[in-house]
């Protein structure tokens, strides 16, 4: 119970000391709501705007989990690759570093202009493609650390690969797996919104952050960007939930 609350009530602690804060800052700067927002003016927004916060938040959300499941699933077999072969790793690794350097705010366009109309499509594929890299990466590090002396006992016991795999290769990765995961959510979320803002359709919390920018209406700007991180905040945990069930003994105690 006490370790409830401890996850708990801290996090919430942190987040209501931080809106205080941010409350405390708007109101000692006597900045007006139109330079700055702050938390007592995104109440109103919320409520005025919230049908378009339901429907726009569940566009957004259901585009980043879809683009986030293609980067784990694609992220997770190429990491398989890269880490059972040198060869590959040697081969492949500098272009992911490549690509992951190119600002995806310039990839945008070229995806808007490749599927013309896909709305769809073009944001899970931002999505995909701005957290793809550290799932990837964690999967081949992990593999590619592994023990040899593990394989070659299991293998003079007349274990195949993929009972290597199974029974060792993946139990290893999963620490390194979900710890990428934690950060492909945040970069999924970004990516969407990105596509949302930069080539708009009417779809999503960017489109709703766009509209608030277009009319000035800062109250709604800042509500979009706080429901974002609390969609953020809401797979983050999710993730910590699965890490648990699937990864749990590799959890250390809180100090």
């Amino acid at each position: 119970m006490n370790s409830t609350l401890y996850k708990v009530g801290v996090p919430l602690a942190a987040a209501i000391l931080f809106l205080l804060f941010w409350e405390w800052l708007v109101w000692v700067n006597g900045w007006p709501n139109y330079k700055m927002a702050s938390p007592s003016d995104l109440v109103p927004a919320f409520w005025k705007y919230r049908l378009l916060f339901i429907e726009n938040g569940w566009q957004t959300l259901w585009r980043t989990v879809v683009g986030l499941l293609l980067a784990v699933i694609a992220g997770t077999a190429l990491g398989m690759v890269m880490g059972f072969s040198k060869l590959m790793r040697d081969a492949l690794y500098p272009l992911l570093v490549g690509f992951n350097a190119i600002p995806k705010a310039t990839v945008v366009p070229i995806l808007a202009l490749m599927f013309v109309g896909e709305h769809n499509l073009n944001t899970i594929l931002i999505a995909f493609m701005i957290s793809f890299f550290p799932i990837a990466v964690s999967v081949s590090i992990g593999l590619s650390t592994l023990e040899p002396e593990y394989r070659d006992i299991l293998r003079s016991l007349g274990a195949s690969r993929v009972t290597i795999f199974w029974k060792i290769a993946l139990p290893k990765t999963l620490p390194e797996f979900f710890g990428a995961l934690k950060v492909a959510v945040t970069l999924a979320f970004i990516g969407t919104n990105l596509m949302e803002i930069v080539s708009p359709h009417g779809r999503g919390l960017g489109s709703l952050f766009d509209s608030g920018k277009i009319s000035a209406d800062y109250p709604l700007m800042f509500a979009v960007l706080l429901a974002l991180a609390f969609l953020g905040i809401v797979l983050y945990y999710i993730v910590v939930l699965l890490e648990k069930i699937f990864a749990g003994w590799a959890e250390r105690a809180p100090g």
